[in-house]
């Protein structure tokens, strides 16, 4: 039985080429020699868009061709310049010379037309699908074959510094919503033969470009095999972001943790490659996903590696404090003001006593109400345009604190432990990761209501199990802590030296383990070095 266990979501697979609108009843038909007759069943298909552009000219003056192509989606001046003015005027060198029509088109590829991908197709749901994606047709009258040409032009935000994933350290570069650019951005930092991608369309509208990127002789084949397995199973007409893709792969799609890592940044990107895991871009969406993912990832940055491992550490352990901030803190000051109120200091537990004692309704209720106001604010706040969501956000939680606080809806302590809660969450880097725990928080919050302390254990213990039995691509969700690993634990914690960390993580089964070499596969040496020879000076 294999290691990965996924689900089949679909019935029949249906050709990823065709076209669901007008689909062709009677099998693939073929581009006939008569040229009224192929432009007309062109016109057919795409002459409803006044974006599709049909222009007759003659070929070196003597042979009626036609150029179609959609306007929105192609070059203007490579169209006039590369394709349209070499095959009406005749070269020099081909003055005297009569050319029959069977030669025409090797004459063509070989000696006119300024494009290293033209290409020769004779089927019309092909040339349809083609001319759609921006490429350029050209017919010829008398000849079965039309030639297309990749004149694809589409206008695309510049490269500047990602938005969800800010930096203090390293590179400021982002991913945008073209694929090839973000496919270069990869490749300029892996430049070895061993990056390789693999591209394929998914989206019966649509038609998306999709890529996924590893490292030969570092990514195990197991896991680029299902990768490539489960992105083929996908049939749905649209694809639109990288985030359809992810609820398709994941292995457990009702798990509030997420089973893929998604980044914007091109060096993030590439350290998980080379660590041995595989990488997921669409055409569109400005975010890679990353698999095979353990929880740890989660609260790791890439400022972490970038700076000295004393800082990363520190920096580390402080999101990890946060984190468990953002999930219990609110269920354990519920769980001792209303059941074990002995296990605070007597006058911590007497300020509280007196803070509360306005407040018409159990602890519980207080906290779910500020809590729930609080999603509330944070949603309105992201939804809102920039310009007004900052202001939004700081007098919301002023003005409404404190009137909550006045009129005797929630006590000062109560406002003071959901803030720090809410910082705790705004403390994980990664989005998804911070929205599953601030899901889980309310039904922890429930149970210590309901059963003071015994409920937040039993409601961790449940979390705890239930991401032990969680798997991504057949990697443990909780590796390298469940099973464990000795080298995979020194970068959990804290972030070791690099020195520390010789191997890549085993949880991942990379081919080549090897990180470092041979002669920095233990501490360094300098610095004990230039000690020795400060005290013979």
């Amino acid at each position: 039985m294999s290691v990965f266990r996924h689900r089949t979501r679909r019935k029949k697979k249906l050709p990823i080429d065709e076209i669901p609108s007008k689909q062709l009843e009677e099998g693939p038909k073929k581009i006939s020699g008569t040229l009224d007759e192929n432009v007309m069943y062109m016109k057919e298909m795409l002459g409803e868009s006044d974006d599709f552009v049909i222009k007759h000219f003659k070929v070196f003056g003597k042979v009626s061709a036609v150029l179609m192509y959609v306007n929105s989606l192609t070059d203007q001046n490579r169209i006039n310049n590369d394709i349209l003015k070499p095959l009406m005027y005749k070269p020099e060198h081909l003055l005297k010379k009569d050319i029959l029509l069977d030669e025409l088109i090797s004459i063509l590829f070989s000696e006119i037309l300024y494009d290293s991908k033209a290409k020769l197709n004779s089927e019309f749901d092909e040339l349809v699908n083609v001319t759609l994606l921006g490429e350029t047709v050209i017919v010829i009258d008398g000849i079965e074959e039309a030639i297309h040409i990749d004149t694809r032009k589409v206008d695309k935000r510049s490269i500047d510094s990602p938005e969800t994933e800010q930096a203090v350290l390293g590179p400021r570069e982002g991913f945008i919503e073209n694929i090839s650019t973000n496919i270069a951005l990869v490749r300029a930092r892996l430049p070895t033969a061993d990056f390789v991608v693999k591209t394929m369309k998914i989206g019966r509208l649509t038609k998306t470009t999709v890529a996924f990127c590893y490292i030969k002789g570092i990514a195990s084949e197991q896991v680029i095999n299902e990768v490539e397995k489960r992105l083929s199973e996908i049939d749905i007409d649209a694809i639109l972001d990288t985030g359809y893709l992810e609820q398709f792969i994941e292995d457990n799609p009702f798990s509030p943790f997420p089973q893929t890592q998604s980044t914007e940044r091109p060096d993030k990107t590439v350290s998980n490659l080379v660590e041995g895991r595989v990488a997921i871009l669409a055409d569109g969406s400005p975010f890679a996903l990353l698999v095979p993912v353990v929880f740890n990832q989660f609260y790791q940055t890439f400022d972490d590696y970038s700076s000295r491992f004393l800082m990363g550490s520190f920096a580390r352990l402080a999101r990890m404090l946060a984190l468990v901030f953002s999930l219990i803190f609110p269920s354990l000051y519920v769980s001792f003001i209303s059941f074990n109120p002995e296990l605070l200091p007597t006058e911590f537990a007497v300020a509280v006593a007196g803070g509360r004692a306005g407040v018409p309704y159990p602890a519980v209720i207080e906290v779910l109400i500020i809590e729930i106001s609080m999603e509330v604010l944070r949603e309105a706040t992201v939804r809102m345009p920039k310009q007004v969501g900052g202001a939004l956000s700081i007098v919301g939680v002023l003005v409404v604190g404190e009137a909550a606080v006045n009129a005797g809806l929630a006590s000062p302590i109560t406002v003071v432990v959901i803030a720090l809660t809410s910082i705790g969450s705004f403390a994980t880097p990664a989005y998804v990761a911070a929205f599953a725990l601030r899901m889980l928080r309310f039904p922890i919050l429930v149970l210590a209501g309901i059963f003071g302390l015994y409920g937040v254990v039993v409601g961790v213990i449940f979390i705890f199990n239930h991401m032990l039995s969680l798997k991504s691509f057949g990697v443990p969700y909780m590796a390298p802590v469940s099973p464990g690993n000795s080298q995979g634990m020194k970068d959990v914690v804290i972030r070791s030296p690099l020195w520390w960390m010789p191997n890549r993580p085993n949880f991942l089964k990379p081919v080549n383990r090897d990180r470092l070499g041979a002669q920095n596969n233990k501490e360094l040496q300098h610095n004990k070095l230039g000690n020795d020879q400060r005290e013979d000076t």
